[in-house]
This record gives C-alpha cells, structure tokens and sequence, in this order.
C-alpha cells in the first residue's frame, strides 16, 4: 500500500518509474499512473538510477534484493523503506556493503495516503556522504526528512519504539472501549474524554520523568494498582493492556516500589 503511494507520488513529479512486485498484478495496476510493470525483479532493476523497496518483512527485503541484483548496475543505491529487524538491517548493509552496493534503510511513519501525497515523516540514518547524496530524492517523498545520525541500525530502533508507541495507545483504546460499552456509552459519550483529557501529557511529564529516572512522586504505583483494580472491575471483558500493567504494578510493589511513582515501572522487569 505505501510502495503504490510512492509510486503514484513519483510519476506526479514527472520521475520515469519502474515497479515490480510479488504479487504481477499490483505492479501492472500502477501502469495507469505511467509507471512500467515488470514480471522479473532483475529485469525491473536494469537501468534504474536508485532502487525503492516497500515489503513486509526481512525475509522478503533478503529474497527481493537477491532477485534484483542481477539487473543492478554499479554504484546504484538500495533504499529500503521496509520496518524491519535491527539485526537483518545490519546484516544486509554488511552483506551489500561488501559487493559495493549502496544501501540505505529509511523506514516512515506513515500510511498510504500520506505516502501519496508525500508527507508524513521518512527516518534514515547511516553513511552521512550516502544521505546526503540522496537527500533531495528522499525528501521529495515525504513531510519531513529525519536524519538519525550514523549509526546504520538508528532508523530501525526508532521505528520500532515509534510502532511500539501506536500499539500501545492502540491497546490502551481497547481498554477504554470495553469499560465504556460494560457502562452503557455510546462511541460518542465515549470518545468524548478526549475533549477534556489530553493524554499526551503523560509523554511530556511521567514519560519524561521515566526515561531520566526523575522520582518525584504523583500518583503512586500503589494507588495506580488500586485504581486499575477499579477499571477491571467496571469492565466486563478482560482488559488485556491494564492486566499486563497491573501484572509489573504487582511485581514494583512486591520490590517495594509501591510508594514510588508510577513512573518507577521503567525499573520493573
């Protein structure tokens, strides 16, 4: 879904596009923006200035560039916009590295429409020289170019914490839902704590206080177990996200941290 966003930005901006993908058909649809679909990875490859990848997984980031080689000429950069491991990103830019390969990973924080339209925000990081070489494509693509430094796997990490993030309040929403419909709200009276309640301010104050280990005291974690105790009692289904915090709020307070604020939960394994 973002490569077809890409790809439809691109030949906006007048770029001659070449599109291969597993799948033959999700290509050829992309011949109705001007783009050209190719059956055979190399084939697609053969020519091309810089290469763009947009798959699921490390294993189909591996077996698509091991398919496109071939059809590479030298000195052509791969850039994988792929949420990938760290581990297989360092791995791969050794691997490619080693055959004088350019490679770059630049995984984004953002969906189809954003990719098409060309916002939203692209991390990369690695080879300075490389990033730089490239910024104004990159930049073409997307919002905000985010550049993360030198080390090869930041983009990655970044990602990762960044997706972990929308699990999370994803997660949290669940919660949310299931005790308002156990109460009988409608989504509207629901979705209305949002008009009075930003939680946001956690990431700024208590998210804050945790990552710099800052132990002033707000809401402790033994009043914090309490009120969880109360949100599963108000629902009726289980609260997967609340019972996994209450399962660390009762091993913080079984390592005496019942008094200390919840932000102490960063200290719990």
């Amino acid at each position: 879904m973002l490569g077809s966003g890409f790809v439809q930005s691109l030949r906006r901006n007048r770029h001659d596009v070449h599109v291969w993908n597993r799948t033959a058909q999700k290509a050829k649809a992309l011949e109705d923006c001007g783009a050209v679909a190719f059956t055979d990875a190399a084939a697609c490859a053969r020519g091309a200035s810089r290469v763009h990848l947009c798959l699921a997984d490390d294993a189909a980031v591996d077996a698509t560039i091991a398919a496109l080689l071939p059809g590479l000429a030298p000195g052509v950069p791969i850039i994988d916009h792929t949420t990938v491991s760290v581990a297989g990103v360092l791995e791969r830019e050794a691997h490619l590295r080693a055959q004088n390969i350019p490679f770059l990973h630049a995984p984004v924080f953002m969906g189809p429409p954003q990719s098409l339209a060309a916002t939203g925000t692209m991390l990369v990081s690695g080879d300075q020289a490389r990033i730089d070489a490239l910024r104004s494509q990159l930049e073409e693509m997307t919002g905000t170019l985010r550049n993360l430094g030198s080390r090869v796997d930041a983009a990655a990490v970044y990602k990762l914490m960044g997706n972990a993030m929308i699990l999370a309040v994803i997660g949290g929403l669940h919660d949310i839902l299931e005790i308002a419909k156990a109460a009988k709200f409608t989504p509207e009276q629901a979705f209305g704590l949002f008009d009075f309640y930003d939680p946001s301010g956690q990431i700024s104050g208590r998210g804050k206080r945790m990552f710099y280990d800052d132990r002033e005291v707000t809401w402790s974690l033994a009043m914090a177990r309490k009120d969880a105790g109360l949100m599963q009692a108000a629902a009726a289904h289980p609260l997967p996200v609340i019972d996994a915090v209450c399962a660390m709020l009762d091993r913080g307070i079984a390592e005496n941290l019942g008094a200390e604020d919840l932000s102490a939960l960063a200290r719990v394994r």
